[in-house]
């Protein structure tokens, strides 16, 4: 029944024959049918599942009348037939009730008296069985009193949730802007499923719709069940929140508390956080999207940082009173204990009623009460006392007798870790360290089974494995190797690492066929599950031998099988370490643990082969029938094979004269040619000292291409060049065009391309680019980093005129886009004015939003260089090397008085005159020359003076600048074509077409990795347009264009079927922010004595004289003037 209307509020109850009563939603009229006879009854809503019955208020209104004799029931003269009901097998929903005794009650008496009579709620069944299974008969009565008493505390399912006000969630972000992120891609079935959780929760009221600045975006977390739990990630948030630092009580006082008990109850939430309130100021922090509007939280989700703390003071509170003295609580664990079973019981209801009280709902499911023995907290709670759960030790409990040198050397690497706990632990060890002795003869004996069951006893017991302290960082170790996942979880105490528990499992046959990488980030996950009881609400360090998983916490778009693995650990508030692997040697050793000889996984397992072939046929017979094959149906040679076997006599010109030109050259090398096993053979004597002669099987067109691959790719052939490949191939096979095929087939290989790249690389020619007077066109670029000064500047912002090659540099702290604009705007730009255009390279400080919208808002034309080249900025570039010498010279020996110097050394520059305009920077600028130190000093008579007069200054000043200009542009004009004339020598010119498949020169540099052994072409792209003379626009597959200089360019002649590049397949996009110069590091040097401005349009701009070029040497060091570009840490 679903009543779409609100409900007026009444003061009527319900009561049961237990005499409970249950509060009333409200009266409603409804229509009833019965038959074809409708009647309209009023009715009250009552929060139950159970069928309801029509009464006599119903039959007396519709005038009904019962025939049992006919099964007939007649309701406003109309006949409705009475089916019987078959009761078929007794099901667990059936209760059978047995007559004990009977009394006549007196009228007006009171409900409770015959209270021992109720009947539990069906959701309370599974609950009462559990809980009761071990009690007496009397016992039994009185759990089952009590629970149907308290039925209501009891959550009838996922739409029955309670909502406290005892404590409100606020997120503290402090004074922190709005995170905001986008929703992320899903599959459409996982977005249907999305919606329907939405539509779950916007019904329970733990979700409404929002307008908040703030947005989170969602990843569905599979349950183990398979069920699919909807979490919303608020790690961005999670990192602006302050953190609550409300204490948890410590463990070993907590089981303390517990001594002398004999009688236990758990019990859980059912969705506890859901319970929890929001603060109405923090519901919209909370908001989160995938696609389909904007939502908020009313009450406190899953995934936020102080959930568990907020949580904990929740329950502190409700049991404010209780706590260490009738139950106990920890996070969402709580535990009912007593010494009688009506101590027990009486408590119970106690905390029943204070959940009733502060509107909190268990779940049925997870509760289970009046046991001797339960789990609690990572240890066996019982009358007997406390004793550590066998799961802990588990992992070392069942390690199996070693088979091998090398499973003796993983058990000993995790003694050997924990070796100061364990007392004369050389001389327990010594029979175990025998056998791992090099050239030692493995044999187990009864020494060495005994060490071996006294190193796992001590490692069982303390001072290994301790109360754990939450006061106490938790350390947990993880390791993953080809088999499985060990962990171990500890502490520091008075500086050394206790063992809490140990954990170690084998992966199963999909888990096996993992990366590194995800087999790594799994054991986090299954450890973390694992020793959840300890970690959750727990600040703790996760450390591990593998470096790449110290991103867990920055990546940006997880998505599927990532996705929901970082969405379990974000409930955790941890930091992620590395360590060594030599260090690493406890988690490393449980996850290489042999398995027991009944393993499940293991028994699923495929052999592992003993040994792989590379290139041997499984059976020679099946070898020959393959070339026999092969031969005949080749048409070339199916003649000749035709003639040999007619005999030893050579055919006639009229059989050959109508064969192919392939046909021809073998039958004029007929003395040469024999049938072996029915393979067609070439005799060949070698023309050195030894004239040794040797069998070459003929190869048929069908099988040139898989030879060509094994003996240029295969694992014994390196990919070598055309000679190498092409001896190979002729000491064992022949065909005409043998030396072609080899020659087109190495062009054509990818890995060789990739790796080695053309002899010579594309030079583009030279051409010219003008400026024609000041402050049209600006540089900028960032140099640096250098010594940390005195002020705290660490960089240094160098602007520079093309015209003028007057320079500016600025020394900055960092050299963030805010920074860099702030300096340009306040130093630069009110000084000189503002530029026509603005030119940089594609550092991210240059390629941000605020950069773009500064240089929008002040009118001025942005451009950037082309990735990889650093020429195309290169007067700049040059002018940082300049600088950077004159500061090696006059900085003191600390290097930290750099910034002090930069004014002095800009005025010798600017006073100096530039080669290629002729005058000096400060002329062309300001009108005038500087006067110097030495100036004053000598005595030097000033210059011409100009005319006093303000007009007469003026004039002059202009006629001198007119001219100046006029005689720049002259010398730039002229430079520009001698050093076009120099540069286009060396010119080695490519031209691409639209369509052409190209190789990209893109030498990126992974950290960790050696360069040597790393591709520095990547490929195929397709030329999608061609911009100008020297820039393209390629693409490769389905990832974004990206416009590159014809320089990193090189025809590719492969067949395109692999795709080749420096991430192992990965795209890297290299237009916008996606990916700048400053990424990598470029090998190639800008020229000494010149200063080449290259630009996407093909021009220009000139300035000194280039060097002849030079044979390239290594440079394992990156040049000073290329310091500012920062290789990105891929680790």
């Amino acid at each position: 029944m679903v009543v779409a209307q609100t409900l007026p509020v009444t003061q009527q109850q319900l009561c049961g024959v237990t005499g409970h009563c249950m509060p009333l939603k409200g009266p409603v009229e409804v229509c009833v049918r019965v038959g074809s006879v409708e009647e309209k009854l009023p009715v009250y809503v009552a929060d139950m599942e159970e069928p309801c019955l029509l009464g006599l208020d119903y039959l007396t209104q519709s005038e009904a009348c019962v025939d049992l004799g006919r099964r007939l029931l007649k309701v406003r003269g109309v006949n409705v037939p009475l089916l019987p009901m078959d009761a078929g097998e007794k099901g667990e929903n059936c209760v059978q009730c047995k007559l004990s005794g009977k009394e006549r009650l007196p009228e007006g008496h009171e409900n409770e008296k015959s209270a021992d009579v109720g009947l539990l709620p069906e959701h309370l069944w599974d609950l009462a069985k559990r809980s009761t299974s071990c009690l007496t008969e009397e016992q039994a009565k009185k759990t089952l009193k009590a629970l149907a008493q308290y039925a209501d505390v009891f959550s009838r399912g996922d739409m029955d949730l309670g909502r406290t006000a005892l404590v409100k969630h606020s997120v503290n972000t402090g004074n922190s802007s709005p995170v905001k992120q986008a929703p992320r891609r899903v599959a459409p079935a996982k977005r249907e499923e999305m919606q329907q959780a939405v539509e779950s929760m916007a019904a329970l009221g733990l979700i409404e719709r929002s307008d908040s600045p703030w947005s989170s975006p969602v990843v569905l977390v599979e349950k183990k069940d398979g069920t699919k739990r909807f979490c919303v990630d608020y790690r961005a948030l999670n990192g602006v929140t302050v953190k609550d630092s409300y204490p948890l009580p410590r463990i070993d006082d907590t089981l303390d508390a517990l001594t002398g008990a004999e009688w236990f109850s758990t019990l859980d939430l059912k969705s506890g956080y859901h319970q929890v309130e929001m603060e109405e100021e923090d519901k919209r922090k909370t908001a989160f999207t995938f696609g389909q509007g904007l939502w908020h939280f009313n009450v406190m989700p899953f995934g936020l940082c102080n959930a568990p703390g907020c949580f904990e003071r929740l329950m502190e509170k409700v049991l404010e009173g209780m706590q260490w003295k009738k139950a106990l609580v920890y996070l969402d664990d709580v535990i009912v204990f007593g010494r009688t079973f009506e101590e027990e019981l009486g408590r119970l209801e106690e905390v029943l009623q204070r959940l009733r009280d502060a509107n909190l709902k268990l779940s049925p499911k997870k509760c289970l009460f009046f046991q001797h023995e339960v789990p609690f907290l990572g240890h066996i709670v019982g009358k007997d006392g406390v004793r550590t759960d066998p799961l802990k030790v588990t992992a070392v409990k069942e390690w199996p007798v070693p088979t091998s040198v090398a499973e003796v050397r993983s058990f000993v690497g995790l003694c050997t870790y924990y070796r100061r706990f364990v007392k004369g632990f050389a001389s327990v060890a010594a029979p175990l360290h025998q056998l791992t002795r090099k050239g030692a003869h493995f044999q187990w004996n009864e020494a060495c089974q005994h060490a071996f069951e006294d190193l796992k006893q001590a490692l069982m017991e303390a001072p290994v494995l301790p109360y754990p302290d939450p006061g106490n960082r938790y350390l947990l170790d993880t390791d993953a190797s080809a088999e499985g996942v060990g962990a171990v979880l500890s502490q520091v105490r008075e500086g050394q690492e206790h063992v809490i528990a140990y954990y170690s499992a084998k992966f199963s046959q999909p888990e096996r066929n993992y990366c590194v990488t995800r087999k790594e980030l799994l054991a986090v996950v299954k450890s973390l599950e694992h020793f959840h009881s300890y970690l959750y609400g727990a600040e703790f360090t996760i450390r591990t031998d593998h470096a790449a998983l110290r991103w867990l916490k920055t990546l940006k778009v997880p998505e599927g099988q990532l996705a929901r693995w970082l969405g379990r650990l974000e409930q955790y508030n941890y930091h992620v370490e590395h360590r060594p692997g030599r260090v690493h040697i406890n988690a490393d050793s449980l996850s290489r643990r042999p398995c027991l000889p009944d393993c499940n996984h293991c028994a699923r397992r495929d052999p592992d082969p003993v040994c792989r072939r590379l290139f041997v046929a499984q059976d020679l017979q099946e070898a020959d029938n393959k070339w026999r094959k092969s031969q005949r149906e080749d048409s070339d040679l199916t003649p000749v094979i035709r003639w040999l076997e007619a005999g030893p006599e050579r055919p006639n010109w009229e059989e050959v004269a109508a064969e192919s030109t392939t046909t021809k050259c073998l039958e004029e090398q007929w003395e040469t040619l024999r049938l072996d096993r029915g393979i067609l053979s070439k005799h060949w004597v070698s023309t050195g000292e030894s004239s040794t002669g040797m069998w070459l099987v003929v190869v048929p067109r069908a099988l040139r291409a898989e030879l060509l691959q094994e003996v240029h790719a295969g694992l014994t052939s390196g990919h070598q060049g055309v000679k190498k490949t092409l001896s190979r191939l002729r000491r064992r096979f022949y065909w005409i065009g043998m030396r072609k095929d080899v020659e087109e087939w190495c062009r054509a290989c990818d890995v060789c391309s990739a790796k080695k790249g053309p002899a010579r690389r594309t030079r583009a020619p030279l051409q010219l680019y003008q400026v024609g007077a000041p402050m049209e066109r600006v540089a900028v670029d960032i140099a640096g980093p250098f010594p940390l000064t005195s002020r705290g500047n660490r960089f240094i912002c160098v602007i520079m005129d093309y015209f003028t090659k007057w320079p500016e540099a600025y020394a900055l702290p960092n050299h963030e886009a805010g920074t860099v604009a702030e300096v340009l705007v306040d130093q630069f730009f009110t000084r000189f004015g503002v530029p026509r255009e603005l030119h940089s390279d594609q550092g991210r400080e240059f390629e941000s939003r605020v950069f773009h919208e500064c240089c929008e808002l002040l009118g001025i034309h942005k451009t950037r260089t082309t990735p990889l080249r650093p020429q195309s900025d290169g007067m700049v570039e040059r002018f940082n090397r300049t600088l950077a010498d004159e500061l090696a010279k006059y900085c003191d020996e600390s290097q930290r008085d750099w910034d002090i110097k930069l004014p002095v050394l800009l005025m010798a520059y600017r006073s100096g005159v530039h080669e290629a305009t002729g005058y000096t920077p400060a002329c062309l600028m300001l009108g005038r020359e500087l006067r110097l130190p030495v100036d004053l000093a000598t005595g030097r008579p000033p210059d011409e003076e100009l005319p006093t007069v303000t007009t007469g200054y003026a004039t002059a000043l202009q006629e001198r600048l007119d001219k100046a200009g006029r005689q720049v542009r002259s010398n730039l004009q002229l430079v520009g074509q001698a050093m076009r004339q120099r540069y286009n020598q060396r010119v080695r010119e490519a031209r691409y077409a639209v369509g052409d498949r190209v190789w990209l020169y893109n030498p990126r540099r992974k950290r960790g990795l050696s360069p040597k052994l790393q591709s520095s072409w990547e490929g195929p792209y397709h030329v999608q347009e061609v911009m100008s003379d020297v820039t393209y626009r390629i693409r490769r597959g389905q990832n974004r264009s990206r416009v590159v200089h014809v320089d990193r360019l090189w025809r590719y002649f492969g067949p395109g079927h692999y795709s080749w590049g420096n991430g192992q397949g990965e795209e890297t996009v290299e237009s916008g922010e996606d990916e700048d110069l400053e990424d990598v590091e470029e090998e190639e040097e800008t020229p000494d004595e010149e200063e080449v401005e290259m630009w996407e349009n093909g021009a220009i701009q000139v300035g000194d004289s280039p060097d002849p070029e030079q044979r390239p040497c290594r440079n394992r060091r990156r040049p000073g003037w290329l310091a500012d570009f920062v290789v990105e840490d891929e680790d």
